[in-house]
């Protein structure tokens, strides 16, 4: 089997097999593979008859070298072919491996593989409903930090306008990107994860039209002050990939959350705003979002 390094060129030939995808987990995001796949791990691809076989490779963590879950158009791929195709290409372990795909071959799978959750890969699921709406006592401080943030800047004069990214607004949103990068060291050695992210984000913006990204940014007097990037995930559920805020700003997270939920996900019963990666802020900030559900991850080595 012959894997080609996946690139944005792939996207139009490979999105078939995303189309009706049962997973939950984020990362088989085809938008998002794509953009991810420029920093730790490389991903790579092969196509064999129906089945669409992803590798991710790392020069600095070959150890960690995994395949993930394979997708079929033609459903399900058993666990027998998981572990044959695992055996054949020379990896011994998959990752990301969603819970509900463990759940219905677990047995089947316990005598193939050792199980592993990785709890830093589970995705955090709300209803759209309640990230519109904001009903209720729970979101009794999300909405009085909007409430702040309107008050300051949209209660004298419109300092403060919402509009689609587009191509001819993705410079901006790369130099704030920048500037929000310098208050957070993104580049800082040890800063691996935003680092990396901060890559991610660029290849979105400069490719959000070829990658089928929807976007929003928030100007507060003219200049990009936030901005958030979703992708599709299936019929039911979108992905939020990103978002960043000044901090500074009070309320300005909480209203770009709020914008985002409304705008981008029409049509949509559930947000997915991915996984907590074990940083205890970033867990602290998506539970107090209340979340409906959490999609676990696996690992799953060759016994």
């Amino acid at each position: 089997m012959n894997f080609k390094k996946l690139d944005i060129a792939d996207y139009q030939a490979l999105k078939r097999f995303f189309a009706n995808i049962p997973c939950r987990l984020s990362v088989y995001s085809l938008p998002s593979l794509i953009a991810w796949s420029n920093c730790v791990f490389e991903a790579r691809f092969a196509v064999e008859g129906d089945r669409l076989i992803i590798a991710n490779e790392s020069e600095v963590r070959p150890e960690d070298r995994h395949l993930i879950l394979p997708l079929s158009l033609s459903g399900d791929v058993q666990p027998d072919a998981l572990r044959d195709i695992a055996v054949g290409q020379g990896f011994h372990r998959y990752w990301y491996v969603p819970g509900d795909y463990v759940e219905r071959y677990r047995d089947r799978l316990d005598a193939l593989f050792s199980m592993e959750e990785q709890g830093e890969f589970e995705d955090y699921v709300y209803l759209a409903e309640d990230l519109t709406s904001l009903k209720g006592n729970r979101f009794v401080r999300k909405r009085n930090l909007i409430h702040q943030f309107q008050r300051e800047f949209m209660g004298n004069g419109v300092r403060v306008h919402v509009e689609p990214i587009t191509a001819g607004s993705a410079q901006e949103c790369l130099a704030f990107l920048d500037a929000w990068c310098e208050q957070r060291n993104c580049d800082v050695d040890g800063n691996v994860d935003l680092a990396c992210e901060r890559r991610a984000v660029i290849t979105s913006l400069e490719n959000l039209e070829a990658l089928e990204f929807n976007g929003i940014l928030i100007r507060v007097d003219g200049t990009v002050n936030a901005f958030g990037i979703a992708s599709h995930l299936n019929d039911e559920m979108g992905i939020l990939n990103y978002e960043k805020a000044f901090s500074n700003v009070k309320g300005l997270y909480q209203f770009l959350d709020n914008q985002c939920a409304k705008q981008l996900f029409a049509g949509y019963r559930y947000i997915n705003k991915e996984s907590d990666m074990n940083l205890p802020n970033l867990a602290h900030m998506k539970r107090s979002y209340h979340p409906v559900m959490r999609v676990k991850s696996y690992k799953l080595t060759l016994r």
